[in-house]
């Protein structure tokens, strides 16, 4: 016996809306469980992914506020209040950009760039836990998923 369209409509439905209430249960545990292994180091997971932002490579010269916005999709205010703590703890620093000095640069301290490795290890242990049983395919799979995902709701 086939279904309705209207049964197949409820039922996309129904399974639409428990899968993206299962991701947003998952961010909700991520952030948890990802802040259990971020406290030895003193920090929250946001301060965290702001330290990551500042640690890759090709961003020595730091990021300026919208930047780090941008590409940690969250407020300015929630990042202000955040960037306020990690300076506080003398992690980050606001500075004068080089080209434009009206600009401000949010770069890592010594400090924050001697205790990166120490986090990053922490964390790799968190990701390796949280992602065992599945295969590097598989991440590759669910990575190239979560990006259409990202990619969908942007557009939103």
């Amino acid at each position: 016996m086939s279904r309705s369209p209207s049964s197949r409509q409820r039922e996309d439905s129904e399974i639409s809306n428990r899968l993206l209430f299962r991701i947003f249960q998952t961010a909700n545990l991520l952030h948890t469980q990802c802040s259990r292994y971020t406290a030895e180091f003193g920090i929250t997971a946001q301060q965290w992914s702001v330290l990551g932002a500042l640690s890759r490579p090709h961003v020595k010269a730091g990021m300026t506020v919208n930047e780090l916005s941008d590409y940690l999709l969250v407020s300015r205010q929630n990042l202000t209040g955040i960037l306020n703590r990690l300076e506080a703890q003398g992690l980050t620093s606001r500075v004068s950009d080089a080209t434009d000095g009206r600009a401000r640069r949010v770069v890592l301290t010594n400090a924050g760039r001697a205790i990166w490795p120490k986090i990053a290890q922490g964390i790799a242990v968190f990701h390796n836990e949280a992602l065992a049983g599945f295969s590097v395919d598989e991440r590759e799979l669910f990575l190239r998923q979560v990006d259409k995902l990202k990619g969908n709701l942007t557009d939103l």
